[in-house]
């Protein structure tokens, strides 16, 4: 029997674009539902991940670079009886613009040898103090590559959009109070809506339900805040969580390590 084993290593480089570097290997830890406020670049180096995006199940294989939109919920595991080793890189909205969300929905893994080799010899160059000219040479045109796949799907410009109707409203209402947070009742009073019927909308628009998606925002806040070099008792204050208690709890959850752990494998 393979018992449960993890390896995680986590910085936040000082490239413009990259959010975090995150290196991981897992046996048996499976990843719920969740989202990122960031584009999650993936390359799995040993093993195979399956997870849903949109309804729809995907793997990893090893010619292929995964690609997952922000804001869209997504999970993950094994697919493998060893687990797998993975490097992923977490980019914000200045490489990739959210009109092309819709197009890496529909399809995130990318088979293309070019990228792959691209994607892992950037991985090299942050892993190196003193290459950042070289990461970011690397990272440009990698977000070109990136952008010419995705642009070439927009032809199915009868997709619709994430974030239309009741159910975006909603995501719109929890992203402004990530922090603080939203309670249903004021949530319903503001979109005029009953509370069970926001409930069943947004579930049913992002396969999520309000609450899980809010504390997956709240983690990814965490996870920059630790690589900050913040203690957890101070993260957990600063990200809307009740204490570390409550904060472990979900990061363990979502990350696949507690929040010390984390922390203390970061660079």
């Amino acid at each position: 029997m393979v018992t449960d084993q993890s390896d995680v290593s986590a910085w936040r480089p000082r490239i413009p674009g990259v959010v975090e570097v995150f290196h991981a290997r897992f046996t048996e830890y499976a990843y719920p539902m969740h989202v990122h406020d960031a584009w999650t670049l993936l390359i799995v180096d040993d093993g195979a991940v399956r997870y849903d995006l949109d309804r729809h199940e995907h793997g990893t294989p090893h010619d292929t670079v995964s690609l997952l939109p922000p804001h869209v919920p997504h999970n993950g595991s094994p697919a493998t009886p060893h687990g797998f080793r993975k490097r992923v890189l977490y980019l914000d909205g200045s490489l990739l613009g959210d009109e092309l969300i819709g197009p890496a929905v529909d399809g995130p893994g990318l088979r293309d040898p070019v990228l792959r080799l691209r994607v892992g010899q950037l991985h090299a160059a942050l892993a190196r103090p003193g290459d950042e000219l070289e990461a970011e040479s690397r990272l440009a045109l990698i977000g070109e590559r990136l952008r010419a796949h995705l642009r070439r799907r927009i032809v199915d410009a009868g997709r619709p959009g994430h974030g239309e109707g009741l159910a975006g409203s909603l995501r719109e209402l929890l992203d402004e109070h990530v922090t603080e947070g939203l309670l249903l009742a004021d949530a319903a009073r503001l979109l005029h809506a009953h509370p069970a019927h926001l409930v069943r909308a947004f579930s049913g628009a992002y396969g999520i339900p309000p609450h899980q998606y809010l504390m997956s925002r709240r983690v990814g806040r965490a996870r920059r805040l630790l690589l900050d070099g913040l203690p957890p008792g101070e993260v957990a204050v600063a990200t809307g969580f009740c204490d570390q208690a409550h904060l472990t709890r979900h990061f363990k959850r979502l990350v696949g390590v507690p929040p010390g752990r984390y922390r203390l494998g970061a660079r």
